[in-house]
């Protein structure tokens, strides 16, 4: 064999190689790479599927198994600290030190027209100033979602709504001169379970509203002692008659079964590195339009860096069963974070002229 011939020969042999490597690279993540042999013929090598999936920290990114029941999960932890001490200063203060902690966490499952989605709303936080401890925030609230795709953009949900309180909570104003404080709440003590049938209109993975026409309600108090009045000179004492939370005097319970509750949620990014998410809910008894609840829960998360955020909360609450007054909770808090996800990346792709948000995780 010449050397002409030879230097054909391997070049031919080389050119199949690297068409061979080349294809098997451009269509590695597909099932199925169609390669073209020398004799002008196919061949169809199988890749098998990734064995892993990725699940998101923000401390780091691990493979791990894939789950194969549906379900994508998240959680978000952030615990915040505040200190200050004073000695011998000369413009005067107070020791103190406080403590609160958020957690949020989802649990979607979806499978064809099929979703279940429950999301964990806690909160809880104290404060200790000149020997005296003070709750600064408390909120258990569990929401569940069930639902059956009738249409592109609607379900028909079967949905329960929990809210209670962690701890003991009091009142510390217009008092008699002989308390310092007065106990108004503990655990379970409200705690409201809503169960309702409806429909849901979700246009995009960030926004839903839910619709339920039948919407029953049960309040409880386990702790009777929250039972308090205020007189005519408007101070708080306790009083074992008064109504409250709705609930006569001599009993735990109370019903409400004909009722109407909407919901409106929204979860979205506001930029890379802030978050909001808001719920709104109505809720009343048809026969009693004008004691309608409105509540507002609204937080927005701007993150500083990897392990550190700053969250700022919103609650408002106007129900006439509570007080006849409006009532706001408003917590700022600087700390650390922790996150955990099995959620797909938080972006947006334009696919045929169109945008599309992937699926957020946090409270839905």
């Amino acid at each position: 064999m010449t050397t002409v011939s030879y230097f054909v020969l391997t070049m031919r042999y080389n050119y199949w190689l690297l068409l061979l490597v080349s294809s098997v690279t451009s269509a590695i993540a597909q099932d199925t790479i169609q390669v073209v042999t020398p004799h002008r013929d196919s061949i169809n090598i199988v890749v098998p599927k990734s064995d892993s999936v990725q699940v998101k920290t923000n401390f780091k990114t691990v493979l791990k198994k894939p789950d194969t029941t549906y379900w994508q999960r998240s959680f978000v932890g952030n615990l915040n600290f505040n200190q200050a001490s004073f000695s011998n200063w000369s413009g005067g203060g107070t020791n103190s030190i406080a403590l609160g902690g958020v957690i949020t966490a989802r649990a979607l499952y979806l499978r064809k027209n099929i979703s279940w989605d429950n999301t964990a709303d806690l909160q809880l936080g104290y404060s200790r100033q000149a020997g005296s401890t003070l709750k600064t925030a408390d909120q258990v609230v569990l929401i569940s979602v069930v639902g059956v795709k009738v249409a592109p953009k609607w379900d028909i949900i079967g949905w329960g709504y929990f809210n209670t309180f962690f701890a003991p909570g009091y009142r510390y104003d217009a008092l008699p001169a002989d308390r310092t404080r007065l106990q108004i709440a503990n655990f379970l003590t409200p705690a409201q379970l809503t169960l309702a049938l409806g429909v849901s209109y979700k246009p995009t993975t960030w926004f839903a509203i839910r619709m339920s026409p039948f919407a029953p309600r049960l309040t409880y108090i386990a702790d009777q002692s929250v039972r308090v009045r205020q007189d005519s000179a408007g101070l708080y004492r306790p009083d074992p008659t008064a109504t409250v939370y709705g609930v006569p005097p001599g009993r735990n319970l109370r019903g409400q079964v004909l009722a109407f509750q909407l919901q409106a949620v929204l979860n979205r990014d506001l930029t890379e590195n802030i978050s909001l998410n808001a719920r709104y809910q109505f809720f009343s008894e048809y026969a009693r339009l004008s004691y309608a609840v409105h509540r507002l829960d609204l937080t927005f998360t701007a993150k500083i860096n990897r392990y550190m955020s700053t969250t700022f909360n919103l609650i408002g609450l106007y129900d006439r069963d509570f007080s006849n007054r409006l009532q706001l909770q408003q917590t700022l808090a600087l700390g650390l974070v922790y996150n955990v996800s099995t959620f797909l990346p938080a972006k947006k792709k334009n696919v045929d002229s169109k945008t599309i948000y992937t699926i957020q995780p946090g409270r839905f």
